[in-house]
């Protein structure tokens, strides 16, 4: 919204000094958008004050100022109406400044003030709690953009879905809210897409129970997906593991990354696997393995490696998992390890 040619321009020395006066640290403002210094009006005394009226003190303005210079080019009213939009769903104002602080360029954002309402309100309406809100608003703060009508119509579509493929009424909420939770981002498709996949699934002989079950499994990322790329996923993996069509549904049931990563992602990671000395009725037993990349999978088998525990020869199971996961895994194998063979309290039967 504020192009300008930058070299014709000079900084406006009003707006320097009022930062200056803010303890500001303007070489930081010209290395990163040294236009906003090029503008003729700014404001940046009134954000300072509407901050510090919040709670906010000289050290958290600065620092909100200079991860997001363009904020002292909107006007206080503006600043204003995103301040009581986000008191919607904040608890506090000290909660409020501290999103600010770790999240301007979200704040800021004020183009879109009516969509964010609407949206912020329907949300509510549907059931999600404020802190999943704001979590929203701050890591995916572009689903507010839409119209809500949009929103709508693709919850809607999972909704109707849902029921379709044998959803109860009476867990389609608690399904709709985990989903979305899980991943916001289902909402900047269209409900074509998601109507795609799931039609695609179908004719690929997944039951209605099992396109359920991917769904919860994938997180809604599914939704973000094509047919052409599942489908060239789902054609890789038959060919590395010589599977018949009935076996390669079983295998994406248990692991439905084969889904939902494209086939260069396969590959390399398999390749890396391969390297390790690990074989492909392995992988093939254990799938999941492929959820994770190549520098994790070093990684582990490294820390695995110097227990003794040879990996080759055994499953694959204690690879997998998050790395809360595998830690517990870990542990429990280095327990096993150390524990003494014999028990030191019993007593000893020694032939005369």
């Amino acid at each position: 919204s504020y192009t300008t040619d930058t070299k014709s321009r000079e900084e406006n020395r009003k707006t320097l000094e009022s930062l200056y006066s803010l303890s500001v640290d303007i070489t930081k403002i010209r290395r990163l958008k040294e236009w906003v210094l090029l503008q003729d009006v700014a404001y940046a005394k009134e954000l300072a004050g509407i901050l510090q009226e919040m709670g906010a003190d000289e050290t958290t303005v600065a620092n909100i100022i200079e991860r997001c210079p363009e904020a002292i080019l909107h006007t206080p009213a503006e600043i204003n109406s995103q301040r009581a939009l986000w008191q919607l769903v904040c608890q506090n104002e000290k909660q409020l400044i501290k999103l600010i602080e770790q999240f301007p360029e979200s704040f800021f954002t004020t183009e879109h003030h009516q969509n964010q309402k609407a949206n912020i309100l329907f949300f509510q309406e549907l059931g999600l709690k404020n802190n999943i809100i704001t979590r929203f608003l701050t890591s995916a703060p572009n689903i507010f953009y839409n119209p809500v009508e949009k929103n709508k119509n693709v919850i809607e579509t999972l909704q109707r879905n849902y029921l379709n493929l044998g959803g109860s009424e009476a867990n389609m909420k608690i399904w709709i809210l985990k989903l979305l939770s899980q991943n916001p981002f289902i909402l900047l498709n269209t409900s074509t897409a998601i109507q795609e996949n799931l039609e695609f699934l179908q004719r690929n002989d997944f039951t209605d129970q099992e396109v359920l079950q991917l769904l919860s499994k994938l997180k809604g990322f599914i939704f973000q997906l094509n047919s052409t790329t599942m489908q060239k996923s789902m054609f890789f993996s038959k060919n590395v593991f010589k599977c018949s069509d009935q076996e390669l549904k079983q295998l994406v049931l248990k692991c439905p990354a084969l889904l939902y990563y494209s086939v260069p992602v396969l590959e390399e990671r398999l390749e890396g696997l391969l390297k390790e000395g690990i074989s492909v009725a392995q992988i093939r037993e254990t799938p999941m393995v492929l959820e994770l990349t190549t520098q994790i999978v070093q990684y582990r088998m490294k820390k695995l490696s110097a227990l003794g525990y040879d990996i080759k020869s055994g499953n694959l199971e204690s690879l997998n998992g998050t790395k809360k996961d595998f830690e517990v895994t870990f542990g429990k194998i280095q327990s096993k390890k150390e524990r003494p063979i014999f028990n030191p309290v019993a007593p000893l039967h020694i032939e005369d």
